[in-house]
């Protein structure tokens, strides 16, 4: 390994063993394991945030199988690159073809890879850390298995800066004492890659060969030389969490000095106007359901236009959603909705509510007490529509602002004290 190659590359893993984290698919028995092992790679989606080891699997893929292994990024290669490639991997038996940041990748270039994928000539391989739903053609998703990468824990973490300081051949010249690490996780939030390259950064910034890495250490390293925005993604995640909390804190004026930040660093604008969109309803939701209307608005003019025009329509919907009131009911209602399911299991459908297509559900009073909604006074019958189970359980409870304490009023006198609107 080239001593000049950042701490991270140097400790790339070779193969599934030395990899940590995402044991789900890569541990004994795991279903991407497997696969390798008996040569049956499909060609996959590797979708998780950065510096979880997307690119290292790729890389293991193709050395555990020894076969011809092609790489571009989605940033800087078009149709061309992928036809060159897709031509000399037509010489081989087979070949696998790396795609970093796919999700960069437009229909067009998308397109380009369906016949070699679907032939067989080259497995691929992408990555991406945006949901292939969104951004992968129905067409190549559909011929394509996902996998998902979690993020990795702090046990991980720290077992990579072990690791990295009695391992590596340029560390290992330093006695380092890794006395306190809070500030190199949160620094790195759980990047792996950028982690590695901070101590390294750390341990080299001094003439000292003793090194004790304290909090007030790295932060004090790290404001010097880290940079303030890296658009291949260094602090992609830091710098839309800044801007999510300013819209979440109703300051406009802060949310678009980081709609700024990431404009400057060339954010992928579908990127911004995504997160806006579930903002919408995540934070604002029933107290303004407009929010949601403008914020897809949003995305759809910015997926049609792009920069640098895009950035008006940002900013006007970045301040809308800043200075709109705010409530997160409906985010609250599905999750400990989904958790009473994940509590109670798959409780029974109360049998007056059921779907009766046959005679035999019939016969078995599937649907027979369920009362028309529209006949009743104002559009509304009193009946049950959870399972016995969770009768009386409330699991929306709308916010104290204008709109909700309508709809609170509404449900109230509908509910009476059923729910305790």
């Amino acid at each position: 390994m080239n001593e000049n190659a950042p701490l991270a590359e140097r400790l790339r893993p070779q193969t599934l063993d030395d990899l940590i984290g995402q044991e789900h698919l890569t541990g004994k028995g795991s279903i991407l394991r497997n696969a390798i092992e008996q040569n049956k790679i499909p060609s996959m989606i590797l979708w998780g945030p950065p510096g979880v080891g997307k690119t290292t699997i790729a890389n293991i893929i193709a050395h555990t199988l020894s076969v011809p292994y092609f790489q571009l990024s989605a940033i800087s290669s078009g149709v061309k690159d992928v036809r060159e490639v897709i031509d000399e991997a037509k010489q081989t038996s087979k070949a696998i073809l790396f795609i970093d940041e796919i999700h960069r990748f437009n229909k067009g270039q998308q397109d380009a890879l369906l016949g070699a994928v679907e032939k067989g000539i080259i497995t691929l391989i992408g990555a991406t850390t945006e949901n292939p739903s969104f951004e992968v053609n129905s067409a190549l998703l559909s011929r394509c298995q996902v996998y998902v990468l979690k993020p990795l824990q702090e046990k991980d973490l720290i077992e990579l800066l072990h690791q990295a300081i009695t391992k590596d051949i340029i560390l290992k010249q330093y006695k380092i004492d890794l006395k306190e690490t809070e500030a190199l996780l949160n620094i790195s939030g759980g990047d792996a890659r950028k982690l590695l390259n901070l101590l390294e950064l750390i341990a080299t910034s001094t003439n000292k060969k003793e090194i004790i890495i304290t909090d007030d250490y790295v932060m004090k390293v790290a404001q010097k030389k880290i940079a303030l925005y890296d658009k291949q993604g260094e602090q992609h995640y830091d710098i839309i969490s800044a801007f999510i909390k300013s819209i979440r804190g109703s300051d406009p004026n802060g949310a678009v000095y980081w709609l700024a930040r990431m404009i400057e660093g060339g954010e992928d604008v579908k990127f911004i106007a995504r997160r806006m969109l579930i903002f919408a309803s995540e934070d604002i939701g029933n107290a303004n359901p407009n929010a949601l209307l403008l914020a897809n608005a949003t995305f759809d003019a910015v997926s049609k236009i792009g920069y640098p025009e895009s950035r008006i329509i940002l900013s006007q919907c970045a301040t809308y959603l800043a200075s709109s009131v705010k409530s997160n009911a409906a985010v609250v209602a599905i999750m400990d909705a989904q958790k009473a399911i994940q509590q109670h299991g798959d409780l029974s459908v109360p049998l007056h509510i059921r779907n009766a297509p046959t005679k035999l559900m019939k016969d078995l009073n599937y649907g027979k007490n369920y009362q028309y909604s529209h006949l009743g006074e104002g559009n509304f019958i009193e009946q049950e529509y959870l399972p016995e189970k969770l009768t009386g359980t409330a699991f929306y409870k709308p916010g104290n602002n204008a709109r909700e304490n309508e709809l609170r009023k509404f449900l109230k006198e509908r509910w009476k004290d059923k729910y305790n609107y």
